[in-house]
């Protein structure tokens, strides 16, 4: 499983506090500092917001399309397609681009699933290129994530990190807990520090050939 793109809220005022170079889904030389990470994404921006997507909006072949662009035609981490069998029990969710002329509106991607009972994984996150340079939709998309798990009973959150990654996961309060190769790249499974990410409010819906009754609140 791969959570690729992070990004930050604003450009921060030193070069120096920033990775060398991210992977090509993410902003390079962008500056981070710690007082970014204290504000709600969501509240962030007049232009972005952050969406869970439910079966059968328009915005679905736009979310499928933005994560082919990205994880098979740029990164080449896939061939034909990038889903799985894990889109089966996936929730996807989606940044969109309020401007005009933004097309299908998503502007960035990412998905969460329970693999066992109150364990999480996040995945395929990522940015459109022509919107990298705000860096408010990478944590935005990661924001949405965390809090959306944990309101529906996540006791704890994981993502598999890319190695150039990881300090910047580090600053948005996550911790590398083991290390791992992921087609041929170094990656840190990380954990999300869910005192800092606050239970969101929405309600989980069904997911595909989930079972009515299943869904909480």
């Amino acid at each position: 499983m791969f959570f690729i793109d992070p990004s930050s809220h604003d450009i921060g005022r030193s070069a120096s506090s920033a990775p060398a170079a991210f992977t090509p889904s993410v902003r390079r030389g962008v500056a981070i500092e710690a007082e970014d990470f204290r504000l709600s994404p969501t509240a962030s921006s007049q232009r972005f917001s952050f969406h869970l997507l439910r079966q059968g909006t328009p915005l679905e072949e736009g979310y499928w399309q933005l994560r082919s662009a990205i994880f098979c035609q740029e990164q080449h981490l896939f061939e034909a397609t990038d889903r799985d069998e894990k889109d089966g029990h996936a929730y996807p969710i989606a940044s969109l681009d309020h401007s005009a002329g933004s097309g299908s509106g998503v502007v960035g991607v990412v998905r969460i699933l329970e693999e066992r009972p109150r364990l999480w994984y996040g995945g395929r996150l990522g940015v459109h290129g022509d919107h990298r340079r705000h860096n408010q939709i990478g944590k935005g998309l990661i924001w949405k994530a965390v809090t959306t798990a944990h309101g529906w009973g996540c006791d704890r959150f994981l993502a598999t990190v890319q190695l150039q990654n990881v300090h910047f996961f580090q600053r948005l309060h996550w911790t590398s807990i083991d290390t791992l190769e992921i087609r041929g790249l170094p990656h840190h499974l990380m954990e999300a520090d869910l005192a800092y990410y606050q239970p969101g409010h929405e309600r989980r819906p069904l997911a595909v050939g989930e079972p009515a009754g299943v869904a909480a609140a």
